[in-house]
Formats: C-alpha cells, structure tokens, sequence
C-alpha cells in the first residue's frame, strides 16, 4: 500500500466491514453468523468470518503481520451499541476495539485488528485530492444526478421530468462555479501565457 507525503493511508486501500451492510442482510440478530469475502480480479484476497451475540459480533480470520512468513488466527469479540433515532428505531454501531479507543463508529477497516480510521491514521481519498479534482468530480456528479453523462464534453443534460426549475437552476449554477474551478492551476497558467 502506498503511502502519501504524511505518511498516512487512505480508507479505500484498506479492508472494511460496514455495520449497516451487516444489519440490512440480517447478520446482527443474535446467533447469526457470516462470513465476508475479498477479491481482486477474480481471485480471493481474504475472509472473515463473523458471529453475532446479543451485544457483540466476534471476527475470526487469519492474519499475516509484517515481514512474517507466519499466519496468525485472529479472534475477538466487537462489541455493539444501539443508540435511539429521532423518529423511531435504532442505529447499531461498533465499538472500536482497538486498546483504548472505544470510539462508536459505523465502519472498520483490516489490519492486525479490525480498528476505526483514527486508529489505523486513515484518511478519506478526497482529503488528499487537490481542489480542482473535488471540483471536476463534484461537477461530474450532478451531471450524472441530472441523468447525464460525467464526460465534460457532452452538453449540460436537460431537466428531469419532475424536478422543479428552481432546484435545476441551483444544480445548474453549483455545476457551472464548480466547472470554473476544475481547471488544474498550471493549465490556467499556460492558457493565460498564450493568450
């Protein structure tokens, strides 16, 4: 895994389990078991299997270390807590198990422990994005939520049946600001140069 300028990872390079996906497939009802599944063209790149209690879900898989040879069995109970929704209901949400944390988070990611981000120094891929890539992707992304394609080249896609004009006209206007910012500073540079 490649590291950035400040020595940390980004979450996407890193194995995760969600426990929201965990409760939507029914896997957090006491009893339950499962098993998650990584691969990489194909090819299986690790499992974990899961148990779940009435307050926790035990993990069990297997673990290489860092310039080891050796596996190593990895088992450990995650403990879960149910916090209340304002207009009814319950979120679940895991306890970090790493030693001293504790933090409630809705994500783990893999490494000797399955820990939340602030323990393994994660960082968000677009924390470490430069500012005209978050504005090309934000454009992008409204020209796709307006049914049109990412490609920059293709006419703004036209309203959607049903949306009102105003919430166009708004999408319309992030769009364009954010296109105006999408530029890479050193293309603006050599633009102004020739002109």
């Amino acid at each position: 895994m490649g590291r950035y300028r400040d020595g940390k990872d980004t979450t996407d390079q890193y194995r995760r389990i969600d426990v929201r996906s965990l409760r939507r497939y029914g896997y957090l009802r006491p009893g339950a078991s499962f098993t998650l599944r990584w691969s990489c063209n194909g090819v299986e790149t690790g499992s974990i299997h899961g148990c779940t209690t009435s307050n926790s879900v035990v993990l069990s898989y297997r673990h290489q270390p860092w310039g080891s040879d050796e596996w190593q069995l990895q088992e450990y109970p995650v403990e879960l807590v149910r916090t209340p929704c304002h207009y009814g209901g319950e979120r679940t949400w895991f306890l970090c198990p790493a030693r001293g944390c504790r933090r409630r988070v809705a994500i783990l990611y893999g490494g000797g422990i399955y820990a939340c981000r602030r323990c393994h120094q994660l960082v968000y891929k677009s924390q470490r994005e430069q500012s005209h890539d978050r504005a090309l992707r934000r454009t992008q992304a409204i020209r796709m939520k307006l049914g049109g394609s990412a490609n920059m080249l293709e006419p703004f896609p036209a309203k959607p049946t049903g949306m009102h004009w105003r919430t166009y006209q708004r999408l319309q206007l992030e769009a364009g600001g954010a296109e105006s910012r999408a530029w890479p500073p050193w293309l603006l540079r050599c633009i102004q140069s020739n002109s």
